[in-house]
């Protein structure tokens, strides 16, 4: 029988471990938001031309990294238990296998991605006169995708065994690197948005380079390329947990695609607007995934050790962390809108739109957050359909469906659209939520 002082010590154990892990995962977000909001911002003070350009293929690049997401999922969630069950030899045979869905997946999506990009910014409803520079600038940053893949999947390798301070190193020195070439590119050089493409690029290639010699580094994953052979076993665990990321994070992002376009017929100016404030709102919400990424880890493991007790204190510590955080982050949007679209744009028409579209969402940030970190117990389990079926119905059902009737048949303006968006999260962290409510509940997603 476990006393209450213990259970206590337990409690502060594994709040310690979560806010460990989290800081520099939180850490290493923000930095890669921040290089998004290096090249949105460099870039927005070109033009509103400029600022289209660089967006409007922004959504489909979600789409592109949504592959490598969905088994950067699936390798944490596999590593993380193993690891949990003390089976070294386990970690190491995932660990193997990582490098082939690296070298699988990278070139694949690399590839499909160039040969589409002179047609992706029409598809994408963009304006003629910005549809040459915005196919310029995804083919450009598509040509590291093996890189780009390697950033992801490794990166997610490495964090599974609690290793989440060189990630965050990584990204450091990648946002450094792009930050040094957008100065010189963008301004000195004078090269606009092929230049921020180029920076992007290069950047990418740094980042995926470093995180390949970090994961031949860690003890833990390290096997020898003599022995390397393909597992077909560890292979299907991995699509079986995968497919369904994979397939949300494609509905997903198709309904950002098509979302996107609704909103690019409502003219430059409020596309524009939009999209800023779509980046803007980034920086509020992202540390919500760098806590998601260690809860999933801490649920790995207390799967793999088979306690419920520590998989339940590891529910419930990180859903108040991650709630309490995006109220505080909810407050701090609100306030600072305005400045903060001013770093992105000169045109005082986005800001004042992009403004009070920030307003608007930020009373939904705990929504968001709550939904972010129950998406990251429900992925540490490995339980993945679940999240697919909740992605499908609400982003379709409700995003899309409604922001059509919106534009297309209400004419409504942006400010309609954006209460689109947040009757979408805020119905995700609603159906996430009612299979955790009840302990029974609990007991069944914990089966393995």
């Amino acid at each position: 029988m476990i006393s209450i002082k213990q259970t206590q010590s337990i409690k502060k154990e594994i709040l310690h471990t979560l806010i460990t892990l989290s800081i520099p995962t939180i850490l290493e977000e923000v930095l890669a938001t921040l290089l998004q909001y290096v090249d949105t911002a460099m870039v927005g003070h070109l033009g509103e031309q400029a600022t289209a350009a660089v967006s409007v293929t922004t959504t489909v690049t979600w789409l592109v990294n949504s592959i490598p997401s969905a088994i950067s999922v699936a390798v944490l969630a596999m590593v993380s238990k193993a690891i949990g069950s003390h089976n070294e030899e386990l970690v190491q045979r995932i660990s193997k296998q990582v490098l082939l869905l690296v070298v699988g997946c990278g070139l694949i999506t690399g590839v499909v991605s160039l040969a589409l990009s002179p047609y992706i910014p029409i598809w994408m409803g963009a304006e003629e006169a910005v549809q040459e520079t915005a196919s310029i600038y995804f083919f450009i940053i598509s040509l590291p995708m093996l890189f780009r893949t390697s950033s992801a999947i490794f990166g997610a390798t490495i964090r599974a065994t609690q290793n989440t301070r060189t990630p965050m190193l990584v990204s450091m020195g990648a946002n450094v690197v792009n930050v040094i070439l957008n100065v010189v590119l963008i301004y000195i050089w004078d090269l606009g948005v092929i230049g921020a493409a180029i920076a992007s690029a290069i950047s990418y290639t740094f980042s995926g380079l470093l995180m390949f010699i970090a994961y031949r580094r860690n003890q833990m994953l390290h096997w020898s390329f003599q022995s390397f052979c393909v597992d077909s076993s560890l292979l299907k665990e991995c699509a079986k947990i995968s497919f369904p990321v994979l397939g949300s994070g494609m509905i997903s992002c198709l309904g950002y695609v098509v979302f996107a376009s609704l909103v690019s017929g409502m003219g430059t100016t409020i596309f524009a607007a939009h999209s800023i404030a779509v980046t803007a709102e980034t920086i509020f919400y992202i540390p919500g995934y760098g806590l998601r990424t260690a809860t999933s880890t801490l649920v790995g493991v207390s799967l793999g050790e088979e306690d419920k007790n520590k998989f339940e204190t590891v529910g419930y510590l990180s859903v108040f962390l991650t709630v309490g955080m995006m109220c505080f982050n909810g407050v701090l949007l609100y306030l600072i809108s305005h400045p903060l679209m001013s770093l992105f744009t000169k045109s005082q028409d986005a800001i004042l739109i992009g403004a009070e579209m920030l307003k608007l969402v930020a009373f939904s940030e705990p929504f968001f957050g709550l939904m972010i970190v129950l998406e990251g117990i429900f992925y540490g389990l490995g339980r993945t359909r679940y999240a697919f079926a909740i992605e499908t119905f609400s982003m379709w059902g409700i995003r899309i469906l409604f922001t059509f009737l919106c534009i297309q048949v209400w004419n409504l303006d942006l400010r309609a659209v954006w209460y689109c968006m947040i009757a979408d999260n805020v119905c995700k962290a609603l159906l996430f939520t009612l299979p955790v409510i009840t302990k029974k509940g609990r007991e069944r997603l914990f089966v393995s």
